[in-house]
């Protein structure tokens, strides 16, 4: 009787500690929630992002909205990322930028168009094809109201047609 009251609190003990050690790697993940199912949108075409504050609502947080190479076979001179009208929250356009390994990358011009629903940010130099690009977006107030927003990428080519062109969704989780 005793060693199935030993063995049983040595378990409880066991998974009591455990416990923490998932919570801080979840929240460490901060990025896609892992496999999307009934999006809507293709499996292709999701982006990945990250938000660095866990995306809590009403609360300040960093967006990290990733574009892999392959995305941009032609380069860009251009992006631009609309979101849905019942995204609420706030951005600070003096706190955007285009980082490539890590490096800031010159802005010509970031404008909100708050009304049309769209952050269009032009590069002072266009970048190459095929390089990966996080867009980065500094001191943004998430929404009151938590839900699920699709922030949809686009991209007008540094070579070729000057026609934006569609990069993909990120399917941003605000809890």
């Amino acid at each position: 009787m005793m060693k199935k009251l030993f063995s049983s609190l040595i378990l409880a003990g066991g998974i009591l500690a455990l416990a923490p050690v998932a919570e801080v790697l979840a929240q460490a993940r901060g990025g896609n929630p892992g496999l999307t199912i009934f999006s809507g949108v293709e499996r292709e075409n999701i982006l990945d992002y990250r938000l660095d504050f866990r995306g809590r609502r009403g609360r300040w947080d960093r967006y990290r909205l990733r574009v892999p190479g392959d995305k941009l076979p032609q380069g860009a001179a251009e992006f631009r990322i609309s979101y849905p009208d019942y995204y609420n929250g706030r951005f600070d356009t003096d706190e955007i930028e285009v980082r490539i390994d890590g490096e800031s990358q010159p802005l010509k011009d970031v404008v909100w168009d708050e009304e049309g629903h769209f952050i269009a940010i032009d590069l002072e130099e266009p970048l190459e094809p095929e390089q990966k690009v996080e867009l980065v977006f500094s001191n943004v107030r998430n929404p009151r109201q938590g839900g699920t927003f699709y922030f949809n990428g686009q991209v007008k080519p540094a070579e070729g047609v000057a026609i934006r062109q569609h990069l993909g969704t990120w399917i941003i989780d605000i809890n």
